[in-house]
């Protein structure tokens, strides 16, 4: 029996890369190509890249190293706030760093002088998600501050929406962070080349021509990878939705009541799953299970089966109607929403596969 495996197709994450950034030249927008969500695979970055993204952008270090050490040589951006322990090493190996910390930033400015450096920065400023960044009425005395940090450059601002508190992006927002530029760059006598203002969600927005001007830079992920906005996880008009297919292996088939036989108590996940009887059930085990990945992001890619659960070690799913078609040893596909890809690619249980033109993109 072979381990799950992910298949991933080169040539369509390309094509979705092309489709989000030929829209976004369009209104002088450049994108960075967002890879944490395949946790800095170098074959899936070259892809973005051949897609027409600028630059890369991941949250973890070691993910940056992955891309270099696989000699991807695009500029890299750092997405999450850099940890005060590994300042040394942002400075080294990133070449802009999204931040909103002064004690951080003081010590990227001791590290970056240590070696000669200037590093660039975007400040983040938090528009209402309350994720990441400062809070606008603190940003005038936070920019005042930093401008007497030697060895760091302010080179623009920067806000994130959606992933926390789902807050959409709108004009009136994504105007209030152009205000803020504004006010930023009177402040200091200067103009700031970076304007980035947000993620996939931010693309219904492009798309219908409310963009604010000044809105120049976006940090893309999912869009390019699934073809979805992330606004109601639509699909993006000229992507596709099928870049990335998980496959497991059939191991039981058997038909078996509906609802468990005897006193229930919590499952192994301390949850008490409601079974209703439903009568006898055509049911199929695939090797994956909750310790593979994100169990509930799976959706088959026959709409004729359903995920009915699963435990550690598997999926548990109905496949009445098509009990005919579905025996031991089959393989059967399914679609990834962000946090199943996501966790599959973490997993060192999964059998990563690449399909498609690898490029010579850098």
């Amino acid at each position: 029996m072979s381990r799950p495996f992910l298949v991933a197709d080169l040539g369509r994450i390309e094509r979705n890369a092309r489709a989000v950034t030929t829209l976004c030249a369009e209104h002088g927008i450049e994108v960075t190509g967002v890879t944490k969500g395949v946790c800095g695979s170098p074959e899936v970055a070259r892809a973005m890249l051949r897609g027409g993204v600028t630059s890369l952008g991941d949250s973890r270090m070691e993910n940056v190293h992955r891309l270099r050490a696989a000699g991807v040589s695009a500029p890299l951006m750092l997405l999450r706030i850099p940890p005060l322990s590994r300042v040394e090493e942002v400075v080294t190996s990133v070449d802009l760093s999204l931040n909103s910390e002064l004690a951080v930033l003081a010590g990227l400015s001791g590290a970056a002088q240590r070696r000669g450096r200037v590093h660039p920065v975007i400040l983040m400023v938090d528009l209402g998600d309350l994720r990441e960044g400062i809070w606008p009425d603190d940003l005038l005395p936070f920019v005042a501050e930093l401008a007497g940090l030697p060895g760091v450059r302010l080179v623009g601002l920067g806000a994130n929406l959606t992933c926390y508190g789902g807050v959409i992006p709108t004009p009136r927002n994504m105007g209030r962070l152009v205000r803020l530029v504004e006010d930023t760059e009177k402040s200091l006598g200067l103009r700031l080349p970076w304007v980035s203002g947000g993620n996939s969600s931010a693309l219904p927005l492009v798309a219908a021509g409310e963009m604010p001007s000044r809105i120049n830079h976006l940090r893309i992920g999912e869009a390019l990878l699934l073809g979805r906005e992330t606004v109601a996880r639509r699909p993006w008009p000229g992507t596709t939705q099928d870049a990335f297919r998980l496959h497991a292996e059939v191991i039981e088939r058997k038909e078996k009541p509906s609802a468990p036989t005897g006193p229930r108590g919590e499952d192994a996940f301390g949850r008490r799953p409601e079974l209703p009887d439903r009568g006898p059930v055509e049911r199929a085990l695939v090797n994956l299970g909750r310790e593979d990945v994100d169990v509930e992001g799976l959706m088959p890619v026959d709409p004729r089966l359903r995920v009915l659960g699963a435990t550690s070690d598997y999926l548990i799913l109905d496949v009445g109607e098509a009990a005919d078609e579905i025996r031991v040893g089959d393989r059967v596909a399914f679609g990834l929403s962000y946090g199943a890809l996501l966790a599959a690619m973490d997993s060192e249980y999964v059998e990563k596969r690449f399909v498609g033109t690898p490029g010579p993109a850098r």
